[in-house]
């Protein structure tokens, strides 16, 4: 399998001399087509601004991130964001629903935006393995907090990403939900070779990951993967 996600030295430091802060500590990192991979570790480790590098969002302070196999610290402004809208699906820990568009209209924006065009049975497929498939016609302030992010993460596999990045996606939604939203990260990263990286800090969601990382003083330890065998389905 090729690697699709590779981040090598990444350092990433804030503020200026006595005032630094080094986040990232020369971190290596790469994550293959079909795997999923969990990120874990207290608030205010650096799994954010660790998954906001790798998508690109914010710049490292050295280092080089490749994206299915283009240099992404080599590109433009206008060249990076071609690339994020074609390889990331970026699953955030708020929602970021346009608010005068429908639950079905936000999908048909992504159609727009990607010039990937979907058929209607693909959103219909989405919303049904998330449970708002009734929810279609509604507009975000309709919806409460746990359904927004659902629609959130639709719409983030909708666009038939290389590589999905989800931060906290469970952050809002009770158990069960959150159970199967985790499930379906999962199966679109083993069926549809999508290389996957999820960070958490709820460790009962990590137990279907293939490699399990923890973010310890700047860097990633990796640590055991449970067995298919222990994993609840």
């Amino acid at each position: 399998m090729k690697d699709i996600l590779v981040m090598k030295d990444i350092v990433k430091k804030f503020g200026k001399q006595h005032t630094e802060v080094t986040a990232l500590k020369g971190l290596n990192f790469h994550v293959q087509e079909g795997e999923f991979v969990s990120i874990i570790g207290p608030s205010g480790s650096g799994k954010s601004t660790f998954l906001t590098i790798a998508g690109g969002l914010q710049s490292p302070t050295s280092g080089e991130i490749i994206i299915n196999q283009v240099n992404f610290s080599q590109l433009n402004e206008k060249q990076r964001g071609k690339l994020r809208f074609k390889e990331i699906g970026f699953i955030l820990q708020s929602s970021n629903l346009i608010p005068f568009l429908t639950v079905k209209e936000q999908f048909y924006l992504v159609d727009k935006v990607t010039g990937k065009a979907k058929e209607k049975e693909r959103i219909d497929e989405l919303l049904a393995s998330l449970d708002i498939l009734d929810l279609q016609d509604k507009f975000p302030r309709d919806l409460s907090g746990g359904e927004r992010q659902r629609v959130a993460i639709g719409r983030a596999l909708f666009n038939d990403p290389s590589l999905i990045l989800a931060d906290e996606p469970t952050a809002s939604l009770d158990t069960d939900h959150a159970y199967e939203v985790v499930k379906l990260l999962v199966k679109e990263a083993h069926e549809k070779k999508k290389a996957t990286v999820m960070v958490t800090h709820d460790e009962r969601m990590i137990q279907w990951s293939d490699r399990i990382f923890r973010m310890e003083d700047g860097n990633l330890i990796e640590q055991n993967a449970p067995s298919r065998e222990t994993a609840q389905v």
